[in-house]
């Protein structure tokens, strides 16, 4: 091989390794991407100006450190440019659509173990399932601090008017669509639940349709009671409970070592009293975190407890 060749192989890579270094600077090599053939779509138009986190760094991914049912899981850190990730429905459609909030106290996302492995679940019940990937850290509240820009709030929002206006290019009933999360994404879940007005200004036909779910499920909850004043007769973080929430499934291991067991009490007494209907299922031990994975806890059966909540309510067929 003449020098030329070696000089131009050479340069190229050099100037790959160049590439390589300049994406990994920029993040854009390490932002999580779902499976392929699964649609991600950004949550907001190229052009609207919304709020961006402070954040100390790129938005990137890596696995955890702490493995949970034996299996590793990735979180996603310091995201700026939320999106919705769109899993069809599988086998018949039933028209139902579940966005799924992944918890991480408002700091990350736990990607996988609280977002895309509700869909490998939910989808084969012919619902179509969407993980929203929304502004962290500070888009929603740190203990009873409420963010000056309810960042996590208006993704939530943003999502679900999209789903309602774009909705039948994935067989989606407007009248079916749900919300699921888990921790922060539990608290999520109860925020838009009951926020009933747009946190932030419309920017096109999406956010004219109604932002609040037609069902959610609240899966080991923080944020919501006021630990500070010790009581749970009212939620904290300026959580208003409506009498037009959804019907709700609330979930959680009384041993929680995160989240205590009155996170859940509160929003359930809550619910109790606006008169919402409410499931809740409380189990002695379970811990926190535990997503879908089955482990030796009767608690991580909760899947099943779910769909047939989900039957009773009329979003998926009674018989199975």
């Amino acid at each position: 091989m003449g020098g030329d060749s070696l000089k131009r192989i050479d340069g190229f890579f050099r100037g790959a390794a160049a590439l390589a270094m300049l994406m990994a600077q920029t993040g854009w090599a390490n932002r999580w991407s779902p499976p392929a053939g699964i649609e991600q779509i950004p949550l907001w138009p190229e052009k609207a100006a919304i709020a961006r986190p402070e954040t100390t760094g790129e938005e990137s991914y890596r696995a955890s450190t702490s493995p949970v049912a034996g299996r590793p899981w990735t979180r996603i850190e310091n995201v700026v440019g939320p999106t919705m990730t769109v899993f069809p429905a599988k086998g018949v459609n039933t028209g139902a659509a579940v966005v799924v909030f992944p918890g991480g106290g408002y700091r990350i996302l736990a990607i996988d173990l609280e977002g895309t492995e509700v869909c490998d679940w939910i989808t084969t019940k012919g619902v179509t399932c969407v993980v929203l990937k929304y502004r962290v850290p500070g888009g929603g509240p740190y203990g009873l601090k409420m963010p000056r820009v309810p960042m996590a709030l208006q993704d939530a929002q943003r999502a679900i008017g999209l789903l309602r206006e774009r909705g039948s290019e994935w067989g989606i009933d407007p009248h079916k669509i749900g919300v699921l999360g888990f921790s922060a994404g539990g608290h999520l879940v109860a925020w838009v639940s009951n926020e009933a007005k747009r946190s932030y200004t419309p920017v096109d036909a999406a956010d004219k349709q109604s932002s609040r779910p037609d069902f959610a499920v609240v899966l080991y909850p923080g944020h919501i009671w006021d630990y500070e004043d010790n009581h749970y007769e009212k939620p904290a973080n300026g959580l208003h409970v409506s009498k037009d929430a959804p019907p709700t499934f609330i979930l959680q291991a009384q041993d929680d070592p995160v989240d205590n067991i009155h996170e859940s009490a509160t929003y359930y007494l809550a619910l109790l009293k606006a008169e919402v209907p409410v499931e809740m299922h409380v189990y002695a031990h379970g811990g926190h975190a535990f997503g879908l994975r089955r482990t030796d806890q009767p608690i991580t059966h909760w899947p099943e407890l779910a769909e047939t909540w989900l039957r009773t309510i009329g979003m998926l067929p009674r018989t199975p």
